[in-house]
């Protein structure tokens, strides 16, 4: 009697455990692996598609300055030209003055860079960690200001630069992309993602708001600082209307400006020639993206957190 007890006991005891907890189906061990390496290997191929899609006009660009005039835009496209012309490169930096495009563009876009660094962190650092009236509508007001299209008040800022004589001078540039919006923007967002006790303790040992900001916040932002810089820098160097609208001298042309007019003027129909300096124009951007894609991609990323 005993033993018919305790075997209904524990029949019971098994049988609520199942309901509790039902047991799992046996799977073969191993038997997902083949399906996540199948699904790991689509997603590295698609991304090789996307990749090479995105390189492709490049890859015809470099292979089009390499080739005569009348080869570049043959149908079928030929992708790789029997025979190299690398006298394109050498027309068009003797026969040009691509020297002192590459000149002006470095110095404004390295200008307008490091001014934008200084002013947008400096502003984004008021709108994010100092308290005063109106700072919320005042900051909705300034990044408002990015929906503008730039050729609603162009004119305007022309008659302006034209009254401080500036116009016809590099100073025109500079001026006129020394502040921006976005990078007021993007600073902002990282720095409110940086912890307030920071800046708590370092006002504990008496350090000033300006201290702050240059011994704490800046060595901490460096990612996003390296953002901007190369959106800045990037936006500047192809930058075309601007400095078709203010710069008319030939000794003040930027690499596109000169671009266009060397086109237009004597090798108008030197496809060669002209793709040849479409890719020295190119190479910079391509070099400082490659040098500083780890913190370009880092600090899009953590703007976009919250603390």
């Amino acid at each position: 009697m005993a033993d018919a007890t305790r075997t209904l006991i524990t029949g019971e005891q098994n049988l609520r455990r199942s309901l509790v907890d039902p047991p799992r189906p046996v799977r073969a061990a191993g038997g997902g692996r083949p399906r996540r390496v199948a699904l790991r290997a689509l997603g590295y191929a698609a991304l090789i598609l996307a990749a090479a899609a995105m390189l492709l006009p490049f890859f015809w660009m470099v292979m089009s300055s390499l080739k005569p005039s009348n080869e570049v835009f043959t149908a079928p496209i030929v992708w790789i030209p029997e025979i190299f012309v690398w006298d394109n490169y050498v027309t068009i930096w003797t026969d040009s003055g691509i020297g002192t495009w590459i000149r002006n563009t470095l110095v404004l876009s390295v200008a307008v860079t490091l001014l934008q660094l200084l002013t947008g962190s400096f502003a984004a650092y008021g709108f994010a960690r100092m308290r005063f009236p109106g700072r919320d509508v005042l900051f909705l007001a300034y990044v408002g200001t990015i929906a503008v299209p730039w050729q609603s008040y162009m004119i305007p800022q022309f008659m302006m630069l034209s009254d401080l004589g500036v116009v016809n001078t590099l100073w025109s540039i500079v001026l006129l992309q020394a502040f921006g919006a976005f990078g007021v923007f993007l600073m902002k967002q990282f720095y409110e993602t940086v912890p307030e006790e920071l800046a708590e303790a370092a006002r504990l040992d008496g350090l000033s708001e300006y201290a702050i900001w240059r011994r704490i916040m800046l060595p901490l932002s460096v990612p996003a600082l390296a953002s901007l810089a190369l959106l800045t820098f990037v936006n500047t160097w192809n930058d075309f209307l601007g400095p078709l609208i203010y710069l008319r001298d030939a000794e003040l042309w930027t690499m596109q400006l000169g671009l266009r007019n060397f086109v237009t003027g004597l090798y108008d129909v030197n496809y060669g020639v002209l793709f040849a300096g479409l890719t020295i124009s190119v190479l910079p951007i391509a070099i400082i993206f490659l040098l500083g894609q780890r913190f370009f991609v880092e600090g899009i990323a953590t703007s976009g957190m919250k603390g």
